[in-house]
């Protein structure tokens, strides 16, 4: 429960089920792309974040056209996510429920792409291919590439993200821990982290 409203998220099946048809990438995001990586739960989750690019927020829209849809307006205000209107670049997610008397369900984040490129909002000398953002599990579900969501979770420590960073350490390839590191030099320097990923 928030001063916003209650919250009952979607488990990332369900939410496949929603995006399944849309055609444009999407991916489960969050503590639920850390558990599916680390292959067991850490922890409850209080919203589910699906992540898409922001070139197919319409394309998202229309897959939730029954939806009571809400923009986070910063800082901290939601309001209603009109018929087509291409969201500015200050709102970066949307409140998501079935209904306006439902609970929420999940929480639409809106990531930067430059062509086939996905770019870190925070800094967008950090980039990668956006085919390689994302990978599957054993049921089709997309989530996000655990050192992404790592990258982002680096932004804001907190108890739950050094647990998470802790818990996928000894998971990382070398490749997606050198790559963090990379990302974390050129968007946080000096962030604690970069030492552990040596």
């Amino acid at each position: 429960m928030t001063e916003l409203g209650i919250w009952k998220p979607l488990d990332p099946a369900a939410a496949a089920e929603v995006f399944r048809t849309m055609d444009a990438p999407w991916w489960i995001a969050g503590g639920w792309a850390i558990d599916a990586f680390i292959g067991r739960k850490t922890r409850e989750h209080g919203d589910l974040d699906v992540g898409i690019l922001r070139r197919d927020q319409l394309k998202a829209q229309a897959q939730l056209a029954l939806w009571d849809l809400q923009a986070a307006d910063p800082p901290g205000k939601l309001r209603p996510w009109r018929h087509g209107e291409t969201l500015p670049l200050t709102v970066q997610d949307v409140w998501c429920r079935p209904s306006p008397e439902s609970a929420w369900g999940l929480q639409l984040m809106l990531d930067e792409a430059e062509g086939d490129e996905w770019e870190y909002r925070r800094n967008r000398a950090v980039h990668r291919p956006v085919e390689s953002l994302t990978w599957q599990d054993a049921k089709g579900v997309p989530y996000l590439a655990a050192e992404v969501q790592l990258l982002y979770a680096a932004a804001r420590l907190s108890p739950k993200h050094e647990q998470d960073f802790a818990a996928c350490r000894p998971l990382l390839s070398a490749v997606q821990a050198g790559w963090l590191a990379t990302a974390l030099r050129l968007a946080h320097p000096g962030h604690p982290w970069i030492e552990g990923l040596s």
